[in-house]
């Protein structure tokens, strides 16, 4: 993880988590605001573990990324069986990959085993504040820079992983609340964001700021500074760059919240319309049915009373 496209690619899939589950949860909202029950992860119509398949699978690249491709010998350990200094940070990464390839295993174990949904939702969503937890501690905990600009990239992003924590963990006691699964997502979807940001601020030369430079240090690149106004400056960039893309993101999903909000509530109105206009059309051939059944009626009264006094007539 630690080089751009060690970052970028990860912050793409953490994007395209969020953005999945903020569609769906604001579409089973709309459609069903009484009867909102969110879903800790969404199945597909074709393939129902699409969701959880695709997290194992780049779980698993990320682990083979960093302890097998990206090392030179292919290999994360010394000639002793040790792990190197040089190597601790790719046994963190790899290990925040390997507790959501867990994650996504046990849903897909949990959701074949388990028929109650309130007790399977509730353990998934408890595997899954494990594995932020873990990703949060090895953040704090990392053997990589802690007192420079890395380190407060990091900081930050441990900020919006405590969210994705809390609120999973809020989930647990409060299932059908909308917000929070709201926020959840919005969380997901911004540690994605704030990794491409990382990616791109910390390892291309031309966003280094002005007096910092990249120097290569324990068999991995490192910001540093001359002196600690440079490096009070680089922070201070960094907090609001942090800031500035949590403002567009609130932006962003209030927007795409109330467009699609309106999109599928123009569909519920539609289809309550038809159910209007079918029930209308019901009611009037019922009520013709029943006019004729009563006219059928009369006619055979009225006949039968022109019998009965031809009838009479007759034996008179």
């Amino acid at each position: 993880m630690g080089s751009l496209i060690g970052h970028v690619l990860p912050g793409i899939a953490f994007i395209a988590l969020g953005l999945w589950h903020l569609f769906n949860q604001i579409k089973l909202h709309s459609l069903h605001p009484n009867l909102y029950s969110p879903f800790s992860w969404f199945p597909t119509s074709k393939i129902r573990y699409l969701e959880l398949s695709l997290i194992m699978v780049g779980s698993s690249i990320s682990i083979a990324m960093e302890l097998f491709i990206g090392p030179k010998r292919h290999q994360p350990l010394d000639l002793d069986g040790t792990i190197p200094s040089n190597h601790l940070h790719n046994f963190e990464h790899a290990t925040i990959s390997l507790t959501f390839f867990t994650y996504a295993a046990f849903a897909i174990l949990l959701d074949q085993i388990i028929s109650s949904s309130k007790i399977q939702h509730g353990l998934t969503l408890f595997i899954g504040s494990i594995a932020f937890a873990h990703e949060i501690l090895l953040f704090h905990l990392h053997s990589a820079d802690h007192m420079g600009v890395e380190g407060q990239y990091h900081l930050l992003l441990q900020l919006v992983i405590l969210v994705s924590l809390t609120t999973t963990l809020i989930s647990i006691g409060h299932p059908k609340s909308f917000l929070v699964s709201f926020v959840r997502s919005a969380s997901i979807l911004f540690q994605g964001v704030w990794f491409i940001v990382i990616g791109y601020m910390l390892w291309t030369p031309e966003f280094i700021p002005k007096g910092c430079f990249i120097n290569f240090e324990e068999g991995h690149q490192v910001v540093r500074c001359h002196g600690e106004a440079a490096l009070h400056r680089a922070k201070s960039l960094v907090n609001l760059q942090f800031c500035w893309f949590s403002v567009g993101i609130t932006i962003v999903l209030v927007s795409f919240y109330l467009v699609l909000d309106r999109f599928f509530d123009k569909k519920v109105e539609y289809s309550t319309l038809i159910t209007r206009e079918e029930e209308d059309e019901y009611s009037v051939d019922v009520e013709s049915q029943t006019k004729n059944k009563h006219g059928n009626s009369r006619n055979y009264i009225g006949m039968a009373a022109g019998r009965g006094f031809a009838s009479v007539d007759i034996e008179k």
